[in-house]
């Protein structure tokens, strides 16, 4: 089993940098999550020790995620974490973007497979999308994505809308996989307990900074 990648630790929060290609919690068929590795941690220490869910990462992506120590702390986050947080993404798409810049805003439905396409009558979900073009290349083009919501695949999702897929993001159109891995990584989460804020950054995963280092 992988050792966790600890960002930070206190007596309220766990926050601790997952791998690609990792459940977050439970499918149901798998035994090694993230969250199973994260109670298994903190029950090392002691045993009366817990650990709950805030949120979720999709398998395939990489970065923050927080865990909270108690039930008040994992209440306080889940019903106000998008008043609470600001969480920045990396994602290298296929081809060239031609804005520098933009929001994309879609109401987002789930199919029988699990599947999530834009609703065309406003129907379902909210989800908005900010992204600022990073770097450019022949043949694709890496964003920092900024989420006011945080909808199921929701950033996969957008940029697909765009005819411009993640890398690597097969389930939502993309023809190809430049870095062996979905090319989205939750690099940074500002959050706010109980009044005091808090900065929380998962470096990039090596893949991630060799690919961003070519020169085209």
């Amino acid at each position: 089993m992988k050792k966790l990648d600890i960002i930070y630790e206190d007596k309220e929060v766990l926050v601790v940098n997952k791998p690609a290609k990792m459940l977050t919690i439970s499918d149901g068929v798998s035994d090694i999550t993230l969250y199973s590795m994260a109670r298994s941690y903190v029950k090392k220490k002691h045993k009366s020790n817990k650990i709950f869910i805030v949120h979720r990462l999709d398998k395939e992506t990489s970065g923050v995620v927080l865990f909270a120590k108690n039930e008040q702390v994992k209440k306080l986050l889940q019903d106000n974490w998008n008043e609470l947080t600001n969480r920045e993404y990396i994602a290298i798409l296929e081809g060239k973007l031609k804005e520098n810049s933009g929001v994309i805003k879609n109401y987002l439905l789930e199919d029988r497979t699990h599947k999530v396409y834009i609703s065309k009558n406003k129907k379902g979900a909210y989800a908005e999308t900010h992204y600022e073009v990073i770097k450019r290349t022949n043949n694709t083009t890496t964003v920092r994505v900024l989420i006011k919501t945080g909808k199921k695949n929701q950033i996969r999702v957008a940029f697909a809308s765009l005819n411009h897929p993640i890398i690597g993001d097969k389930k939502y159109g993309s023809k190809t996989n430049l870095i062996r891995r979905l090319g989205l990584h939750a690099y940074n989460l500002d959050i706010i307990i109980n009044k005091k804020t808090y900065e929380f950054t998962a470096k990039l995963p090596k893949e991630f900074a060799s690919f961003l280092e070519r020169k085209i």
